[in-house]
């Protein structure tokens, strides 16, 4: 039983020591190399290893280190923990800086980066397909009093399908606010249809038209790519307190005749023309008159770029 002891202390320190070059490794090469779920995953991993190496670190070394706590490096050295621990959680001004260094974007499916030149927005759902959306701002934007912006997809019927980019305050972008909410309620409705044919409620379900699914990977990655509708990507902006309605720019996108590059079209401002028979809210887009001035100017060009994968 010594001897497993003695063999016991050097074998948990060397494991420790051993480990913890791989935890630094790992922790470089991810913050330098672009996202790898291999890189990732080894780094988490192997920290789990390390948390139970530590653990038994302690047990072995449990005089000194609780001699330690009585000290008074230990009351300096929870602080100075503390304030570091919570400005990387926080991430200030400065360290928001120090992660733009990195090449790691992670895994994320949408990405929002904004700058004085413009805006960039990336869509990813899977490999095999990559949305770009780069937009040029004009004269009229300032990044100190940015406008509110709303990217979304629609089918063919002008029903929307999925938000890319929600904004800040919706009231300041009507006919987002207004397809969003028309979706979020066919949605429920369809939920509801749905359980009820669970439970027999129903005699049946008629299944959707590839114009009336909500699911987006049924326009932007169909089965079969002669078989696909048309989908519209728009994008609404409005500069708060400018007296203008908001802009509304577009563009079709079709599977069946693919293309790489798509330069989005100013559609027309968003009005409100309720159907009075109906006792619908309605809104519709209309051309533009000579009331706009700066609000034309917010934008310079939109570019749709699409990357698909045979």
């Amino acid at each position: 039983m010594p001897r497993l002891k003695k063999l016991h202390r050097p074998a948990v320190s060397l494991l420790t020591a051993t480990t913890f070059v791989v935890l630094s490794v790992t922790g470089i090469a991810a913050f330098i190399q672009p996202f790898s779920i291999g890189v990732v995953g080894l780094h988490a991993l192997m920290g789990f290893v390390f948390i139970a190496l530590i653990g038994l670190h302690v047990l072995n070394n449990r005089r000194p280190l609780t001699s330690y706590l009585r000290g008074k490096v230990f009351w300096m050295a929870l602080p100075a923990t503390s304030v570091l621990t919570f400005l990387f959680w926080s991430q200030p001004p400065p360290i928001r800086t120090m992660l733009s260094w990195s090449g790691n974007l992670g895994p994320a499916i949408e990405r929002f980066q904004l700058d004085e030149e413009g805006m960039v927005f990336d869509y990813h759902p899977t490999p095999e397909y990559q949305l770009r959306l780069t937009v040029k701002t004009g004269s009229a934007y300032h990044t100190h009093s940015p406008p509110q912006v709303a990217i979304w997809l629609e089918n063919q019927g002008g029903y929307h399908i999925k938000t890319l980019l929600a904004p800040a305050a919706e009231q300041e972008l009507p006919y987002w606010a207004f397809k969003h909410t028309g979706w979020e309620k066919a949605k429920r409705e369809a939920e509801q249809i749905g359980e009820a044919a669970q439970l027999g409620e129903v005699d049946g379900v008629s299944s959707a038209t590839p114009n009336g699914s909500f699911d987006p990977a049924d326009y932007i990655l169909p089965r079969n790519a002669a078989d696909s509708t048309p989908y519209r990507l728009l994008l609404e902006i409005n500069q708060p307190d400018d007296n203008q309605p908001s802009l509304v720019h577009a563009v079709e996108i079709d599977n069946s005749l693919p293309r790489g590059f798509q330069l989005l079209e100013l559609r027309g401002y968003p009005k409100r023309d309720d159907d009075e028979q109906a006792g619908k809210e309605m809104w519709a887009l209309y051309y533009i008159d000579q009331s706009f001035t700066s609000a034309l100017d917010l934008i310079d060009s939109a570019l749709l770029t699409i990357k698909r994968s045979k």
